[in-house]
């Protein structure tokens, strides 16, 4: 069994514990910071001690052309290797799963098209667990697409190692049908000057919660984390990110766009950035917005900025919340447009340049199209 990890970074904080064995976490009540925003109750089981019946889950890969897509058993030295959990239900997850998913890309490769990873679920009776490791050599160019559908309750954790000078271009699309539950951890490593841009869109499911973390091992490195979520009536999502600065000259952009629309839509945000000692000349911002559309809808945002260093090139935060202006909407309908078209092209505009950053044409146009749907 692998011991608990402790960080040396000489300040209180969520993310100093960390383990690969559930044991070492307590099960939560709801009273912790880290999980005071989510419904325990809704998780079926994730988050307690008792057995789970399994589920099915099916995960699909279609490489790009220069790729290695692989399927790995637990105790290969790449599942692992990256990141160790930092919560109950991601070392839940890490310690359960059966086989993971391996994409290879070699050291200089430029590949020529996405690599697709679709995830669907069978049903909710049981509890599906998974795991996926990206690896892109120094100086390669990659795009991955994780695409959940169907119907499911389910926990995986993905690393994405991005080597020296290498970029990778990463979108998560949760598309699940109306009844599923998905807890995810992403976790990116960033070597010396190498660059991730990564993408969160979450339109489906009952509860989703997805955390995204970067670390960098090396100068130079640039993290880019986008995230678009359209929050229903009665959907909780939930997005929690945290990005480490722990080398020099190092820059990180998040920026998080929500729409909600519904009786108990709930929305959660939150953005933690460290800045440690060594982490001289780090240039970080942090954005959030959401656009409450309706009634009975409620969006928590959360920034979080710890600087330990005075030496860094800029660190700041904005979040705001709010409904449509009224001087958008009579702009355009002074124009001759009925109020709900001149509704849908506003919203549209405020997601637009979230939707210029998938770079993948097709999933950026059914993106595209499930907002309008969501909007209609």
């Amino acid at each position: 069994m692998q011991k608990a990890v402790e960080s040396d970074t000489p300040v209180t904080r969520l993310h100093e514990h960390a383990s690969y064995d559930p044991a070492d976490f307590e099960v939560p009540t709801g009273r912790e910071e880290e999980w005071r925003f989510t419904p325990l109750r809704r998780l079926r089981g994730l988050a307690g001690a008792d057995p789970l019946p399994a589920g099915a889950v099916t995960v699909e890969v279609e490489p790009a052309p220069e790729v290695k897509a692989e399927k790995a058993q637990r105790g290969d030295p790449r599942i692992g290797a990256s990141y160790v959990p930092t919560d109950r239900v991601s070392a839940r997850a890490f310690a359960s799963f059966t086989e993971a998913t391996v994409i290879t890309v070699p050291a200089e490769a430029e590949t020529t098209a996405p690599t697709m990873i679709t995830v669907h679920g069978e049903g909710t009776d049981g509890v599906a667990f998974g795991h996926t490791v990206v690896e892109v050599g120094p100086m390669a160019r990659t795009t991955v697409v994780l695409d959940h559908r169907g119907s499911a309750t389910y926990a995986d954790n993905v690393e994405l190692v991005v080597a020296d000078g290498a970029a990778l271009s990463v979108v998560s699309l949760q598309d699940w049908a109306d009844d599923a539950v998905h807890l995810s951890h992403h976790h990116v490593q960033l070597g010396r000057d190498a660059k991730v841009s990564h993408t969160v869109v979450t339109l489906g499911g009952d509860l989703v919660r997805i955390v995204p973390s970067v670390t960098y091992t090396g100068r130079g490195g640039d993290a880019e984390l986008n995230g678009l979520y359209i929050t229903d009536a009665g959907q909780h999502q939930e997005h929690r990110l945290f990005v480490e600065h722990s080398a020099p000259d190092c820059k990180s952009r998040v920026l998080y766009k929500g729409a909600l629309q519904g009786d108990e839509a709930h929305s959660v945000w939150i953005g933690d950035v460290l800045i440690e000692v060594s982490a001289t000349g780090t240039d970080t911002y942090e954005y959030n917005r959401n656009l409450v559309l309706t009634d009975n809808a409620r969006a928590d945002s959360v920034p979080n900025l710890e600087i330990l260093t005075g030496e860094i090139l800029g660190a700041g935060h904005a979040s705001a919340n709010g409904r449509l202006e009224d001087i958008h909407l009579f702009y355009l309908m002074a124009r001759g447009i009925p109020y709900e078209e001149a509704r849908r092209l506003v919203i549209r505009g405020y997601f637009g340049e979230l939707l210029d950053k998938i770079e993948v044409g097709d999933v950026r146009e059914r993106v595209a199209q499930a907002v309008e749907a969501e909007l209609g």
